[in-house]
């Protein structure tokens, strides 16, 4: 099977509080960075996945993120997945 990478952006729904993102948004400007508005935390996962297809990879990597990876009720999240390259 061919191996893909799923690169995985978790973040909080635009009407979630954001604690973090607030006190990266006021050291930021307190460094001199006056002209941030605002900042928005998440994570960032990568997974490496066997998988027969490129649909098939994806389907998996979302199945992944709606059972455990994102919480559905707060957090949004977006799947890219690439081929990986033989070595």
């Amino acid at each position: 099977m061919p191996d893909y990478v799923a690169d995985v952006h978790v973040t909080l729904k635009p009407q979630v509080n954001d604690p973090p993102g607030l006190v990266i948004k006021d050291a930021l400007r307190n460094l001199g960075f006056h002209q941030v508005r605002g900042v928005r935390s998440g994570k960032y996962l990568r997974i490496e996945i066997s998988a027969g297809n490129h649909v098939e990879a994806e389907q998996r990597v979302r199945e992944m993120c709606q059972k455990l990876l994102a919480n559905p009720v707060i957090e949004d999240f977006a799947v890219e997945i690439a081929a990986t390259v033989p070595k």
